[in-house]
């Protein structure tokens, strides 16, 4: 019999064996989101080595496969990285290979993103956003541009010599290496594919062209017939300063436009029938004539507003080679630089909002979808099969059905997943630019080497999808702005509403004319610009669209700047960037205020209204008359509509800000400013006092009487998220001035992504900041190093080299790639 003590020790023994074992298993094994805590933790291969020195700038020399000849990098105080090569090839090989240095995550997750395909990597609580893109054809879209990237020779020989860029860094990996967001979810970087750059496009398109009104729109027309819709959602706004100024010939013939079908006409006079099944991002950018800037040469301003998020969407780059000498930033993941400058020229860009993206309700002959009615008979349908991994469970099989218009996102609501959102109508095939073949890289290509207008205008013909406002200016001292992409030929109004897709007068007609895309050189006033307006006014011949992405106050408020700005230099432009005045507030403050009767006031609303009245109208971050302000319009503009367009488990579309100003402003006795829900009837006045009275009492309750708390940059939410949505990865919430409609239009989480203004001449002159750093790695102090600059409204002064050994003493160290 073995002693009671021996028994003990050899349990405690075995016991511990268990428990270690049991930890060791624990430790490499994935539970959930979370990684395998041994190996994030493990000091050789995990999150450690991650970290980074400030001032580590050491020379490199590196010998890489693939390479023609020696490249030379030049790396600044910013970390940004002036690529010198001696053939495009290198170039391009080059800066694949150092983009996936910083942003080797980045470019994964975005692509995987755009793929549907974060599943493989997440797990199933992402399988919705997976079979949302595969749907919507983004694999589809991505396909057809890659085909057409490759026919174009240059295009195709930079986009695959950037491939091989980043692989040759990626084979260069061990585990420890890794980003450290590789490491938190647990999966290795993969080989980088040239469709990849083209699914970067795609999500471009997304975000800039992927959204729709048409089906909360035709749900407007069906609940409140064509003549409150057509008044209520105008094709003008009734305030406006459009891109192309006013009065502009049009020096064209345009080509006819197509005539409405019968089933459109019906719409539009009130005689629809309910069907069976059913379903702010802005920028500016402006350039000035020689005539208007100290140095007699154009300056140009362009501050795209996206998501902001680190690291940045955008990665700044100097490209050189003898055939171009570019800086400016790049998406990483895709050649070329986007938005920037060379010797000669300067360009950049804000987003269209055209109407490129069309609904089309099916009529299947039976259960299989295997047909539908189309052109007075039966069509057979197309299937694709999406097969999508999903992390520790079997691959889904998903099969889309495609007419000649497009994928059928949703053939039945089963497939509708929380995901979705409720403007995708179910029943509906999608027509979208974004499923075209296309070659928009090229016309970056062209760009990066342009010397002069005739090669902005031949770059443009290349260039599709999202439609942009493309600005540029030249030493020749000419400038330019062109809405510009691929547009639809499409009658009035065409894709305002979901469409017959039965009728092929409902089909897209061909396209505008490039050419005859709007225009203008060299205005009478001296300037360009652009902010998310209308194109053009009412006298151009095309549908562009029926309403636009933004209210004109941004626009407006540039062009009244622009007018009177003389001698301008540098800092002038980006002051104006800067810029917080409210052409809002200048336009309805005072029709607000004169309903508002302040001896009948309390103490706390008394205070508000003497803080209105005092207000300079600019969002600054401790204006208080700014909080009152926003908050007094957004609860005016819901009492407003609320009652009549919030109806539950109805998607309508809400009037916008524009149509509820003119009510405002023009119709005081409007029967839409009274709530239905009450049994009196409410004017314009009643609905503002309730709105002020209201507006008072909740900051009253959440900030405590007027106090410091009630300033603009306390009040509204202002963060940089981390891509990876990681807590501590981000910036955390910041005090910032700023609103979405005024030219510093930093609101929430997004604002100007990429601020630059560049002085041509005998020496060009760049200036630019991102709010963040070159770096992906949260563990660098280039990471968000930039931030604060960005923050406090200043630019950074570009180092544009004009070649590799030329002497600044910002340059801290430099990278030597060799052949191998």
């Amino acid at each position: 019999m073995v002693p009671v003590n021996t028994a003990m020790k050899i349990f405690k023994a075995v016991l511990s064996i268990a428990i270690t074992l049991v930890l060791i298993w624990a430790l490499q094994t994935k539970f959930g989101n979370l990684p395998p805590i041994g190996k994030f933790l493990n000091p050789v291969t995990g999150f450690w080595q991650n970290a980074e020195i400030k001032n580590a700038f050491a020379d490199e020399n590196l010998k890489l496969t693939g390479l023609q000849h020696k490249v030379i990098i030049r790396y600044d105080e910013n970390r940004i990285p002036h690529i010198f090569a001696q053939n495009d090839h290198d170039l391009y090989y080059a800066q694949g290979y150092i983009t996936a240095r910083d942003r080797l995550w980045e470019m994964d997750i975005q692509t995987r993103e755009a793929s549907g395909r974060l599943a493989e990597i997440i797990g199933p609580e992402v399988l919705g956003t997976d079979e949302y893109h595969r749907r919507m054809g983004m694999v589809y879209g991505a396909e057809n541009t890659l085909r057409g990237i490759m026919k174009d020779p240059q295009v195709k020989t930079s986009v695959e010599a950037y491939t091989d860029g980043i692989n040759n860094y990626i084979h260069g990996l061990s585990a420890k290496d890794y980003p450290i967001e590789f490491k938190l979810l647990d999966y290795t970087p993969e080989d980088w594919k040239p469709i990849n750059c083209a699914f970067l496009l795609k999500l471009m398109s997304e975000t800039l062209a992927g959204g729709s009104d048409q089906f909360a729109l035709t749900n407007n027309l069906k609940h409140f017939g064509a003549k409150v819709t057509n008044d209520l959602f105008p094709d003008y706004p009734f305030l406006e300063d459009p891109i192309i100024p006013k009065g502009t010939k049009w020096n064209f013939k345009p080509l006819p436009i197509p005539k409405p079908s019968a089933d459109f006409l019906a719409q539009m006079t009130d005689s629809i029938k309910t069907r069976g099944e059913k379903e702010d991002i802005g920028s500016n950018n402006w350039a000035i004539a020689g005539s208007k800037s100290a140095n007699g040469y154009p300056i140009l301003a362009n501050d795209p507003h996206l998501n902001l998020t680190y690291p940045s969407i955008w990665y700044q780059v100097q490209l050189s080679s003898p055939a171009v000498n570019v800086y400016g930033v790049s998406l990483p993941g895709a050649p070329f630089v986007i938005i920037g400058f060379n010797q000669k020229t300067s360009w950049g860009v804000t987003n269209v909002g055209a109407d490129v993206l069309d609904w089309y309700q099916v009529h299947f002959k039976d259960g299989s979808k295997n047909q539908y009615w189309y052109n007075n008979r039966w069509n057979s349908v197309n299937k694709r099969i999406e097969v999508i991994y999903v992390r520790g469970q079997k691959p889904v099989y998903d099969t889309v059905i495609y007419t000649h218009h497009g994928p059928v996102v949703y053939d039945n609501a089963a497939q509708k997943s929380e995901n979705a959102g409720e403007n995708i109508p179910v029943g509906n095939a999608l027509r979208w630019i974004a499923h075209d073949e296309s070659d928009e890289f090229k016309t970056f290509y062209l760009l990066n080497r342009g010397k002069n207008y005739a090669d902005y205008r031949e770059a443009l013909k290349y260039y599709t999808a999202p439609a942009q406002n493309f600005i540029f200016d030249d030493a020749d001292n000419d400038i330019a702005i062109t809405p510009n992409g691929k547009f639809p030929l499409k009658f009035k109004d065409q894709g305002k509403f979901i469409l017959d897709g039965s009728d092929p007068a409902n089909d897209w007609h061909g396209w505008i004319p490039y050419e005859q895309n709007p225009t203008v050189k060299n205005p009478e006033r001296g300037f360009v610009s652009s902010a998310n307006q209308s194109s053009t006014d009412q006298t151009y011949p095309y549908y562009i669209a029926w309403q636009f992405d933004s209210p004109y106050e941004r626009g407006k408020r540039i062009n009244d700047r622009l007018t009177t700005m003389k001698n301008a230099t540098p800092d002038s432009l980006r002051l104006l960037q800067g810029d917080t005045y409210s052409i809002h507030a200048q336009n309805v403050l005072d029709a607000l205020l004169k309903y508002l009767d302040p001896t009948k006031m309390s103490v706390d609303q008394l205070q508000a209204y003497n803080a209105l009245k005092k207000w300079n109208k600019r969002f600054d971050a401790g204006e208080i008359g700014a909080t009152i302000f926003e908050l007094w319009w957004n609860n005016f503009y819901r009492m407003t509509w609320d009652d009549k367009f919030g109806i539950k488990n109805t998607h309508l579309l809400y009037p916008n800000r524009d149509r509820t100003i003119k009510l405002l402003l023009t119709d005081p006795k409007s029967k839409w400013f009274d709530n239905t829900q009450t049994p009196v009837i409410e004017t314009c006045g009643d609905i503002v006092n309730i709105a002020f009275t209201h507006t008072v009492d909740k900051l009253v309750k959440e900030k405590g009487k007027m106090n410091n708390n009630w300033q603009w940059g306390r009040v509204k939410h202002t963060e940089i998220a981390s891509l990876a949505q990681l807590p501590g990865f981000g910036s955390g919430n910041f005090i910032s001035g700023g609103a979405s409609a005024v030219i510093n239009a930093i609101s929430g989480g997004s604002g100007p992504s990429w601020r630059m203004v560049v002085q041509l001449g005998p020496v060009v002159k760049g200036y630019g900041v991102f709010p963040g750093g070159e770096s992906g790695n949260p563990g660098s102090f280039y990471y968000d190093n930039m931030l604060q600059t960005w923050k406090d409204g200043k630019l950074n002064e570009l180092l544009f080299l004009q070649s590799p050994d030329e002497n600044s003493k910002r340059i801290k160290s430099t990278i030597t790639l060799s052949v191998k």
